[in-house]
């Protein structure tokens, strides 16, 4: 049986820089994406796909921002701009995918529209610190939060004041069911876009949906131990995980273990801001059964695969 990989794409990789937000820029950067998915189904393996979405919900915040200020419009529920970005960024892939897989055998790529269920409980919604949007006045933002009581906002050194939302722990990812059933049809799998769309179990067992961003790597991370898969891939911008990273004495790591990367984590040697969600996500995957972590660069993706580069991480 083929082994199943789940593969984190950041939205960096969609979008580049600010003068690569057009459509037709993101749809040259997802023809790389699928070149390189499409080489490790070559190579014999099932993949399901996830992928971030911060740069596209900025636009699509900052979009609806701009029209409720000039033509009066609804402002868009951030919930609805997690979900507006998994379905547009899931038709760039799903598309570019289908047309490079139509010769292997009629393969084919679909997109599922994720919810990610959290706990209503979960502490990061006392005090929400991730940052969403534009930059208000002072004026605006109280007009704001009089209009949306639940909203947060605070002061953004001195550049304005900026709408904060809570990240929580994912818990379960609702429709991970349907993506193994599709995954094990042959289908490659799109799902948990931006983290997926917040939702809160109420006591009926319905859902609805919550102001919340959650990290991408870690609903990745949950979505791969839900599927049982065999191997996390995770991108960066680097090519390898290293030590003393920006120092004379910086070591590129290649196949490591998890007692060793543990061992360097408490070290120190990962940021909090970058690389260390990305470390503990790996190590989270494993201790739930995972067979291999690997962490690359999007381009270098089947390369890694095979074994050639990144960073591998086995029990």
């Amino acid at each position: 049986m083929k082994e199943l990989v789940v593969v984190a794409i950041g939205g960096n990789s969609i979008i580049k820089d600010n003068a690569s937000q057009s459509i037709a820029h993101q749809e040259q950067a997802v023809q790389e994406v699928a070149t390189h998915i499409s080489d490790m189904i070559a190579d014999g393996y099932n993949i399901v796909l996830t992928h971030g979405n911060g740069p596209q919900v900025g636009l699509d915040l900052r979009r609806a921002e701009i029209a409720h200020v000039q033509e009066g419009l609804p402002l868009t529920p951030l919930a609805n701009c997690v979900a507006d970005t998994q379905g547009g960024i899931g038709y760039l892939v799903q598309q570019a995918l289908t047309n490079k897989l139509r010769h292997q055998q009629g393969k084919q790529a679909v997109t599922i529209i994720t919810q990610v269920e959290v706990d209503k409980a979960d502490t990061h919604f006392l005090s929400p610190t991730k940052p969403i949007g534009a930059f208000f006045s002072q004026q605006d933002a109280e007009q704001l939060k009089q209009e949306n009581p639940s909203w947060h906002f605070v002061e953004d050194s001195g550049r304005g004041y900026r709408r904060v939302v809570a990240s929580p722990i994912p818990q379960h990812v609702v429709e991970s069911g349907a993506i193994r059933v599709l995954s094990d049809s042959g289908y490659v799998v799109i799902a948990v876009g931006g983290g997926g769309i917040p939702v809160i179990k109420d006591p009926d067992g319905s859902y609805h949906s919550v102001d919340a961003v959650i990290d991408k790597d870690l609903s990745s991370t949950l979505l791969a131990k839900e599927l049982h898969a065999d191997i996390l891939i995770i991108t960066t911008g680097v090519e390898k995980v290293c030590i003393h990273f920006g120092k004379p004495e910086q070591q590129a790591l290649g196949e490591t273990t998890v007692a060793e990367m543990t061992h360097y984590m408490h070290e120190g040697h990962f940021p909090a801001g970058s690389m260390l969600p990305k470390i503990e996500a790996s190590l989270s995957f494993l201790a739930a059964g995972g067979k291999r972590v690997i962490i690359t660069t999007p381009e270098k993706l089947a390369m890694a695969l095979r074994g050639e580069t990144g960073t591998h991480i086995i029990a």
